[in-house]
């Protein structure tokens, strides 16, 4: 990879990333089509479309700016931004993977990737694990996804001198995203309904994966100190848990027009979010029994109840107070994630635009959270739970 100047990177990371994706994604095209033109087609080309066309590429800045923030510049800028790119593919993995398991039918807003195979080719449900061709493929694309993932971070790295603590990191990744993930499902099949069980899935699918080892792989490229090292992997935990939570209040109350999925997916498909965690608990505390009600027929009813039974739902929420809590909860987490920044000794002129990103991710960069409907929701106490199944950060 040619010279990159850092400070062109800093002024627009997505954009540069975009660009070395762009590249990356021509070459393996080309590839691809000089195996089996039809594999390229349907397959190849998808996953760049994918990897392309959306995503706020918050990973790869997060990667940028740990490299920035660790002091790195000009000689790890390169490696930094490949890297940053083989986030985006492996990102592009888990989406479309995850819409398999979860059989969503939009992502950003346009038919998920097994949904528009199954559209291409007509092809119906069939009595098979994966369900359908579209599902079977749209595994595979998934696949493609990360092979292409993992070249793009050994070509980025080749020749850097943190090539090998790099690849620590990357590896402890991927891991950490395919744990995370069959929590996930693992509390869905088993009806695991606890706070603990979410909390524990949100670190290791979201904080690890999305937030604190994207900021550890570029602080390792720019070969930071051990002290650095810390503080970001401790900022990168309380931010990571913060978006999962915030990103379980858009799945259960976002505006589809915002999150690009239906109304109360997550409810619907039942995924074991802490929101809805702590909304039965706070129930059950309460006697509340029709609430309960509400929602085990609205939690997990996959796509058959009307959007009346999900504000139902809604309600039940904001009654217990549960969306009031979790939004205190994103609010003290990121309050810590910035402590352990600002105590560091890091670059300021890199944290400062990082401090942005992750309340920006977390839906704070306008000053605030939404609070609960009416405010009806009981005054929330917000506790202490363990965001470290792997070490103590509380």
């Amino acid at each position: 990879m040619r010279a990159v100047d850092p400070l062109h990177v800093d002024n627009d990371v997505a954009a540069v990333v975009d660009r070395v994706l762009a590249t990356t994604l021509e070459r393996r095209l080309e590839e691809a089509e000089a195996l089996d033109p039809l594999f390229a087609a349907d397959l190849a080309g998808r996953v760049a479309r994918f990897t392309l066309q959306g995503g706020r590429r918050m990973r790869p800045q997060l990667c940028w700016w740990g490299m920035r923030a660790a002091g790195g510049g000009a000689p790890h800028a390169a490696a930094t931004v490949g890297v940053a790119g083989a986030l985006e593919l492996l990102q592009t993995c888990a989406l479309i993977q995850d819409d398999v398991m979860d059989g969503s039918p939009l992502r950003r807003g346009r038919p998920a990737v097994h949904v528009e195979m199954d559209e291409q080719y007509a092809t119906q449900r069939r009595d098979r694990p994966c369900g359908t061709f579209g599902g079977a493929g749209a595994v595979l694309a998934g696949d493609l996804a990360l092979v292409w993932a993992d070249d793009a971070f050994a070509e980025a790295t080749a020749g850097s001198p943190a090539a090998v603590s790099a690849a620590a990191v990357w590896r402890a990744l991927r891991t950490e995203m395919v744990a995370g993930q069959y929590l996930d499902l693992h509390a869905q099949a088993t009806a695991d309904r606890s706070s603990a069980r979410a909390v524990r899935s949100a670190v290791l699918k979201t904080a690890l994966y999305s937030v604190e080892r994207p900021l550890l792989l570029g602080a390792t490229l720019a070969e930071a100190p051990a002290r650095a090292l810390a503080a970001l992997g401790k900022a990168g935990r309380y931010a990571g848990v913060a978006f999962q939570l915030y990103d379980d209040l858009q799945g259960a109350f976002g505006d589809p027009a915002v999150t690009g999925k239906p109304v109360g997916e997550d409810l619907l498909e039942g995924r074991p979010t802490y929101l809805v965690a702590v909304a039965r608990e706070r129930c059950e505390a309460a006697g509340d029994h029709s609430g309960l009600r509400v929602l085990d027929e609205v939690v997990g009813a996959e796509y058959g109840v009307a959007d009346e039974e999900v504000r139902r739902a809604h309600e039940v929420m904001d009654r217990a107070g549960a969306r009031e809590l979790v939004v205190a909860q994103v609010e003290r987490l990121l309050r810590r994630s910035e402590d352990a920044l600002a105590g560091a000794g890091l670059d300021p002129s890199a944290t400062s635009p990082l401090v942005r990103l992750l309340r920006g991710a977390c839906g704070l960069a306008s000053g605030g959270l939404p609070e609960a409907a009416g405010g009806a929701g009981p005054q929330a106490e917000v506790g202490t739970f363990d965001v470290a199944p792997i070490g103590d950060l509380r």
